[in-house]
């Protein structure tokens, strides 16, 4: 399996509608993958009620990875999500992320840190949303 990245995964999970939720996770994330968003610790399970409810809130979008660094299992980029909502909302927020890899190149942790760039000041929770 190809070591997965930030792009591929953001795109399965919420701007391709059409890929199962299951199968988007299970192709980016462990079974354990546990992440810190803005100091709030989630398991898998919680990671996909945030991502249902994301996909329930937009209609589209796109990422913009300005770095990005592998240095075996570790992984680590800064990133902007750029999401439009079905209220016609848009908004943009800048993401710091750092990651360990499992052995099969999906995501097992990730830490990260969130600066809402653009967009209403309530879709600044919108990297915690459930």
């Amino acid at each position: 399996m190809n070591p997965t990245d930030i792009t591929r995964a953001i795109n399965d999970l919420l701007f391709d509608p059409g890929l199962d939720l299951a199968e988007a996770l299970d192709r980016h994330f462990t079974p354990d993958y546990r992440q810190r968003t803005d100091g709030v610790w989630s398991d898998r399970t919680s990671f996909a009620q945030h991502i249902t409810r994301l996909r329930s809130l937009i209609r589209g979008g796109h990422i913009e990875v300005h770095d990005e660094l592998r240095d075996g299992s570790r992984y680590a980029d800064r990133h902007t999500v750029t999401l439009t909502q079905h209220n016609g909302r848009v908004s943009s927020t800048e993401v710091y992320l750092f990651a360990q890899l499992a052995p099969d190149g999906r995501f097992h942790s990730v830490e990260e840190t969130t600066l809402l760039i653009t967009g209403h000041s309530d879709d600044g929770n919108l990297g915690h949303i459930k």
